[in-house]
């Protein structure tokens, strides 16, 4: 494996940490992580870009799904989830989930998360694409807040280091290219400041999603694509980033809003809510045998050919029958975000739009969560560990998070890294990666929002590349010119990070001619499996160009994106 030697420009690390792991990311994948290799006896440190109670996890509304319920089975789960991922889930990591999803499940009850019950049993709902009640949720919908809440308070019990409010930026190496811990700069006051490091012969990524690469998006300001990008620019591989799930349901705020919007769990439809049109007509009916509980990409694709075919901005989610007490107990979260942008559902239907939402796809991993970089790690969103296919199955995301975190955990713990003393190599004199200014963040997240949505073409996505592209080229050249660069800092790097995964994205979508999953081609609107039931692989070349391939490279040998000029002779 050959490191790419790519780092983002960044001032030399003034101060540092030895660790035997360091976890970046606290949600419910890094902290998992982080607890379960402190029970190991290794000294953990965990790092986050915010405060440790910040991340996606606690977003998460709907619940986490595992075979617990009465007449359920992991073999049933496993059929939902192979269903939902189109062809390209990898059933063996899938089956690994299920099996080992329940008792994972009961150790996060162990650890303190508290869970919803009726009758002294756990309260199970439905979701899209379930054909059980298997979702487990806490506060009604407030399942992420109390599963973070939970691995908070048991990470400061345990008194574990942590860094908060830290950026990570690169990944060290050896000179065998191994790991050899994080480059990352702290934001704020503190026991440090600046940029630093974290020496550790094992790193484990769970830095959630890149959300933020697209204009309007559930996810937290935070999730922009940070360990995808460092991934990348350590050498290593990543696949399906073009399978990115946009929720069918994300509450409307107008068409011009941007950010992180509120979201209306699945499981308002699983309690029996229905999506209407302005007329009333429930349009899904027909559509697919579980009608508003469909996969999100049949469901997302059903909303938005509606809007195209009544030239609407949005649709509405009607679930008036539910009553005041319902929407009060069930779903006070989402009660109080509609109420606060004054919409009550309880007396009108709510005004709903697909968003950008879940990266089904990322740093591909083995079922151990081990990265084509040797020590490197990733797990939750980051990860692409062949779960999701081109469709995340919904509520899986938290239980892929806890059953990987523990799978890597273990592996590390078993395979005795932490008795290597990482010795990294220098940090470069000169910047190596130029920097985007911060106001290319809104160029970017504008041009994915118009050529690589919900509705892509090869049209579309060939103007999204060579804009792209085109801010690219602009940054290298004026540093190979002049030597200059934007100037460092938290909004540069973060800008440079979503170029990256934005270039990747829209390669892998241009290059899978065909619609699958929450991949959606209007040039080509059908699903091929004799050409693409394949996954593509994305690599980051020394001369930062992307290698393109699939992992069939019979038909599909690699390719530089963007295409090279042939060399005069």
């Amino acid at each position: 494996m050959t490191t790419t030697g790519i780092r983002l420009h960044a001032p030399a690390a003034g101060w540092s940490i030895a660790a035997d792991v360091v976890v970046v990311g606290s949600g419910v994948a890094g902290l998992t992580a982080a607890l379960r290799c402190e029970a190991a006896g290794l000294r953990t440190v965990v790092v986050t870009k915010a405060r440790l109670d910040d991340g996606s996890t606690r977003w998460a509304q709907g619940g986490i799904a595992a075979a617990l319920g009465e007449g359920d089975t992991p073999e049933q789960h496993l059929d939902d989830t192979l269903v939902a991922g189109a062809g390209l889930c990898d059933e063996e990591a899938v089956r690994l989930l299920v099996t080992e999803g329940p008792d994972a499940v009961r150790r996060l009850i162990e650890t303190g998360a508290r869970f919803d019950e009726s009758e002294g049993e756990l309260a199970l709902t439905r979701e899209g694409g379930h054909h059980r009640r298997r979702i487990a949720h806490a506060g009604g919908d407030a399942t992420g807040a109390e599963i973070s809440r939970a691995l908070v308070e048991a990470v400061r019990a345990r008194g574990m280091r942590t860094v908060e409010n830290a950026l990570v930026l690169d990944l060290l190496t050896d000179a065998e290219g191994r790991t050899a811990g994080v480059t990352l700069h702290v934001m704020g006051e503190g026991q440090h400041d600046g940029v630093g490091a974290v020496h550790a012969p094992a790193v484990v990524l769970a830095t959630g999603g890149m959300g933020q690469v697209f204009s309007a998006t559930t996810n937290p300001s935070v999730s922009t694509g940070d360990g995808v990008a460092l991934a990348l620019r350590a050498g290593a591989e990543v696949s399906d980033l073009e399978f990115v799930q946009f929720h069918p349901t994300v509450l409307f705020l107008g068409a011009d809003a941007e950010g992180q919007q509120p979201l209306v769990s699945e499981a308002v439809r699983g309690e029996g809510a229905h999506l209407i049109d302005a007329d009333g007509v429930r349009f899904m009916v027909g559509q697919h045998e579980l009608a508003e509980l469909a996969p999100r990409d049949i469901v997302a694709k059903g909303i938005t050919r509606r809007m195209l075919e009544q030239d609407a901005e949005h649709m509405y989610l009607d679930a008036r029958h539910f009553g005041a007490e319902m929407w009060e107990h069930r779903f006070p979260t989402i009660l109080a975000a509609c109420r606060a942008h004054g919409i009550d559902p309880v007396t009108a239907p709510v005004p709903v739009a697909p968003a950008a939402h879940y990266a089904s796809g990322g740093v591909r991993t083995d079922s151990h969560g081990r990265t084509t970089v040797p020590g490197l790690y990733a797990c939750g969103e980051v990860a692409c560990t062949g779960v999701h296919g081109a469709n995340r199955l919904a509520s899986n995301s938290l239980l892929e998070g806890l059953v990987y975190a523990e799978r890597i955990a273990d592996d590390i713990a078993a395979n005795g890294l932490h008795a290597r003393v990482p010795q990294p190599l220098p940090h470069p004199e000169i910047p190596e990666h130029p920097l985007q200014t911060p106001e290319a963040r809104f160029t970017i997240q504008r041009i994915m929002t118009a050529g690589a949505g919900v509705l892509r073409s090869a049209g579309s996505l060939t103007k999204a590349a060579d804009q792209l592209q085109r801010l690219h080229t602009d940054a290298r050249e004026a540093l190979a010119e002049n030597g200059k660069t934007a100037e460092a800092g938290v909004d540069t790097w973060e800008a440079t990070n979503l170029l990256c995964v934005a270039r990747v994205l829209v390669a892998a979508a241009l290059l899978r001619e065909e619609t699958r999953g929450c991949h959606w081609r209007e040039d080509r609107p059908e699903r091929d499996d004799s050409a693409w039931r394949r996954h593509i692989v994305v690599t980051l070349n020394p001369d930062r160009t992307l290698a393109v391939h699939t992992t069939d490279t019979t038909d599909f040998p690699p390719t530089t994106f963007p295409p090279q000029a042939p060399q005069e002779q």
